[in-house]
C-alpha cells in the first residue's frame, strides 16, 4: 500500500513540449492511486505567485493524452527569480496545504525548482523540452515528438528541393544543443549537418554543396541549429559562393506542437509515476531521469550545472552516410 502524504502540486514552466499533458495526467492519476490530492498550478511559476492553483481530480485529465502544449499552460517569471519572488511562492504553497511539487520543464524550471527547495518545499523535476538539453537523462519529454515533426518537413522540403534542383537550409530548434539537427540529420538523410558544439565553415558547406552537384544530385539538404547560426544568412552567403540556387526554411515552433508520439507519452507516464513516488519517498530536489531502460533520480543541481553532452558518434554517423 502507498504511503500518504496530504497534497502534492503540479507545474509546467518554460517552453511547452508535446508529453507534457500526458506527464500531468500520469501524476495526477498515480497520486490520486495513492490517496494523495493534487493541485494544478496554472501558467508556471508566474501563475504560482498569482495563486492560480486548481484542484485535479481523475475527470480534470481525461481526454489530454494525445493533446500537444499543457493544459495548465506555461509562463516565464522574473520575480520567481528574485529571493522575494521565491519566499513569496513557498508561503502560498506552505498556505495551500502543499507538501511536494512536480516541476515539469528544462534547465531554467529545474533552477526554479531548486530555489523551492532551498525554501522548505519539497520538489521533483521532470525534463519537458524538445531539445533534450537537460543532463543526466538519455532523453527529455517532447524531443521524440519534435524530431518526427523536423523529420516529416524535411521530407515536403526535399520533395521540392528535387523538382527544382534547389539548396535548401532548414533552421531547426535546440539553442546551444545540436541535439534535435544531429538526430534529424541523420534520421532524414541530411547532406550537411551545422550545429553549435562543432565550428564550422562556409567554404567546407559550399565544398559538399558541389561535391553532390558533381555526382549528379539534384538537390542538397542543411540542417543548421538555430545557435549555429541563420538560415537565411546561410542561404545568401552560399548561393553567392556556390553559384547555387539556395533557400532558407526556419520550422521555428512548428517543432513544439502536434500529438505526441508514442514514445514520448510513455516516457511521460512512466517519469510522472516516478516523481510521485520520489515525493512520498521524502526525496526532494531531484530530478527524474531516463538511463538505459532505467527512471532514476539525481540532483537537480547535476542537471543544470552539467552540459548534455553531444553524442559525438551520431554526429560522425550522420555525416559519413550523407556522402
Amino acid at each position: 500500500m502507498c504511503p500518504q502524504t496530504p497534497k502534492i502540486a503540479v507545474l509546467t514552466s518554460g517552453g511547452d513540449a508535446p508529453g507534457m499533458n500526458a506527464c500531468i495526467r500520469a501524476v495526477v492519476r498515480c497520486a490520486l492511486d495513492c490517496g494523495v490530492q493534487v493541485v494544478g498550478i496554472e501558467h508556471g511559476y508566474e501563475g504560482l505567485l498569482e495563486g492560480r492553483f486548481r484542484e485535479l481530480l481523475v475527470s480534470s485529465v481525461g481526454g489530454v493524452l494525445d493533446r500537444g502544449g499543457t493544459f495548465l499552460g506555461t509562463s516565464r517569471s522574473e520575480h520567481f527569480k528574485t529571493p522575494e519572488g521565491v519566499a513569496q511562492a513557498a508561503a502560498l504553497l506552505k498556505a495551500q496545504g502543499i507538501t511536494g511539487v512536480v516541476v515539469i520543464g528544462g534547465d531554467g524550471s529545474y533552477r526554479g525548482s531548486e530555489a523551492l527547495t532551498e525554501a522548505g518545499i519539497p520538489t521533483v523535476g521532470i525534463p519537458g523540452t524538445i531539445d533534450n538539453d537537460v543532463a543526466g537523462t538519455d532523453t527529455s519529454i517532447g524531443f521524440d515528438t519534435a524530431l518526427n515533426t523536423i523529420c516529416e518537413a524535411i521530407g515536403k522540403v526535399r520533395d521540392t528541393a528535387s523538382s527544382h534542383e534547389r539548396t535548401f537550409v532548414i533552421e531547426v530548434m535546440g539553442r546551444t544543443s545540436g541535439l534535435l539537427a544531429t538526430y534529424a540529420g541523420l534520421a532524414a538523410g541530411a547532406d550537411c549537418v551545422l550545429i553549435p558544439e562543432v565550428p564550422w565553415k562556409l567554404d567546407d558547406v559550399c565544398a559538399t554543396v558541389l561535391a553532390g552537384v558533381r555526382r549528379g544530385k539534384k538537390h542538397t539538404i542543411v540542417i543548421m541549429t538555430e545557435g549555429a547560426g541563420h538560415a537565411f544568412g546561410l542561404a545568401q552567403d552560399l548561393g553567392s559562393t556556390c553559384g547555387q540556387d539556395v533557400r532558407a526554411v526556419v520550422l521555428g515552433h512548428v517543432q513544439r506542437g502536434g500529438s505526441p508520439s508514442a514514445f514520448d507519452r510513455i516516457l511521460a507516464a512512466r517519469m510522472g509515476e516516478r516523481s510521485v513516488h520520489a515525493l512520498l519517498d521524502r526525496e526532494s530536489g531531484v530530478a527524474v531521469g531516463l538511463r538505459g531502460s532505467q527512471m532514476v533520480t539525481y540532483p537537480l543541481s547535476e542537471a543544470y550545472e552539467t552540459a548534455h553532452e553531444l553524442r559525438h558518434e551520431i554526429y560522425k554517423l550522420a555525416n559519413v552516410l550523407a556522402r
